[in-house]
């Protein structure tokens, strides 16, 4: 085992150890360290992680079933038309993307190019979103009136993107909950969780056919993952969760900004 697949294995642990930290954020390593660390090119580092990330989420999701801060009701508006929009991008739009977008006086931008710039700025997008501080949202008691077209265009938004890039999107969900669906900061991450589980998972069976997925491996790294999780949360008992946050913030922005040098720069 060479030095890039031990690191790559550690990464492995981390990402499950960062989301038992700080309940989320952790699956955004896992597209790096598959591409760069394991040499996936970036349709099957994205077709893996949603499989990754579908898991991990399913496991916070029970941990947030058991305390009450999942909505169910607004977890199936959100899911069903995002899970339609991340199997449709994985089955039929990401396989129609020529390899080769565009070619300008010997300059070529590929596919995987495209796929890891999109990544890294959703990653610039996540950083701001750890690095701002959110407070808890109070909603009044009275029944929600849930804007189901704007629920829809958002969700169809979330699919598309997710499918592309090969991760949860929850630091865009979770605003929208709280802003459509009116719910409070920690039933809305508890709420995405399962949103997140739902898309992933579905949309990694848009990739059966076009892939040639290695399981032992897929099962292998996201077994180490699931195992950092519950380190992550017992560790959780004695760490600052928002101290913890912010400074991967920081370590995000950095790998944001390295990635897309490294990708405009081949």
């Amino acid at each position: 085992m060479d030095l890039n697949t031990t690191l790559g294995y550690i990464g492995a642990l981390l990402i499950g150890v960062v989301l038992g930290l700080i309940g989320g954020g952790g699956s955004i390593l896992t597209v790096p360290i598959l591409v760069y660390l394991f040499y996936f090119n970036a349709v099957t580092a994205t077709a893996y992680s949603l499989f990754v990330v579908g898991v991990s989420s399913a496991f916070g999701t029970v941990k947030n079933i058991q305390k009450k801060r999942v909505n169910f009701k607004v977890a199936v508006i959100f899911s069903v038309p995002a899970f339609i929009a991340v199997y449709m991008t994985r089955r039929y739009i990401l396989p129609a993307i020529p390899d080769d977008l565009i070619r300008l006086n010997g300059y070529v931008i590929s596919k995987d190019m495209a796929i890891m710039t999109l990544f890294a700025v959703m990653m610039l997008l996540a950083a701001k979103t750890m690095l701002t501080n959110k407070k808890d949202v109070e909603t009044d008691q009275e029944p929600i009136k849930l804007n189901y077209l704007l629920i829809f265009i958002q969700a169809i938004f979330i699919g598309l993107f997710t499918g592309l890039v090969g991760a949860g999107g929850g630091f865009i969900i979770i605003p929208a909950l709280i802003a459509l669906a009116h719910l409070p900061m920690k039933e809305a991450v508890g709420t995405s969780l399962l949103i997140i589980a739902i898309n992933s998972l579905i949309g990694f069976t848009g990739d059966f056919g076009h892939l040639d997925i290695d399981w032992l491996f897929l099962l292998g790294f996201t077994g180490i993952s699931v195992v950092g999780i519950f380190i992550g949360s017992y560790v959780s008992n004695f760490i600052n969760g928002a101290k913890l946050k912010k400074g991967f913030g920081w370590f995000i922005l950095c790998m944001a900004v390295y990635i897309i040098y490294k990708e405009l720069t081949v």
